[in-house]
């Protein structure tokens, strides 16, 4: 059983990978299989995917950490975005991302953090990505613009209630930008619905 010293000396390494580590930078400060299973079965780390192990005691920033780590070519958006805006008060209990539709569906197959993964085309991934904090941790989200032509696309799968706070929210923001909102409403297809919807509250 590791003493408290060892723990501390762990959890300082761990600290400099921002509490997210893969097989290759343990291996690289001479932690390897049988280190790695110590710290497993004493509940030090746990295993996020293939490759990466997560220090459990990170300080209550650990989940945007690792889907940092796990996804730095993702953008959140959807449900994850409407919260940050404040167009819902409800905060998700999955983290909503948008990656390449040819990233392999592997990737997102991790037990922890909850993600909902959405799918699209190269071109259209950094469409009105804009940068942004949580928990101190800066993200790659889409601007309000952006977001709200996601909305658009997903409507009917979801839920009426937020859909219609994050219309109405929109819709009050002084920060939204009509140029934009139209400009990737063309890009994304979804100009018709954005008239007919938008239009109405403006």
């Amino acid at each position: 059983m590791l003493d408290q010293k060892e723990i501390e000396i762990l959890g300082d390494i761990f600290k400099d990978y921002d509490y997210v580590m893969t097989t290759a930078q343990l291996s690289s400060v001479k932690l390897y299989y049988r280190d790695i299973q110590r710290m497993l079965n004493e509940g030090l780390i746990e295993k996020i995917k293939r490759g990466y192990y997560h220090w459990i005691e990170s300080y209550g920033k650990d989940e945007i950490v690792i889907i940092n780590r796990l996804f730095p070519d993702g953008v959140l958006c959807m449900d994850t975005a409407l919260f940050y805006y404040k167009y819902s008060d409800r905060n998700p209990a999955e983290w909503h991302i948008t990656i390449d539709k040819n990233t392999s569906r592997q990737r997102t197959q991790i037990e922890y953090p909850l993600i909902k993964a959405y799918r699209v085309e190269s071109e259209l991934l950094p469409l009105g990505e804009t940068e942004g904090k949580i928990d101190s941790q800066k993200v790659r989200i889409y601007d309000r613009d952006r977001t709200i032509c996601d909305v658009m696309r997903n409507m009917n799968k979801m839920d009426k209630e937020i859909f219609s706070t994050a219309i109405q929210g929109y819709v009050k923001d002084p920060k939204k930008n009509i140029s934009n909102l139209m400009q990737y409403a063309k890009a994304l297809r979804v100009q018709k619905r954005v008239k007919d919807i938008i239009e109405v509250w403006l």
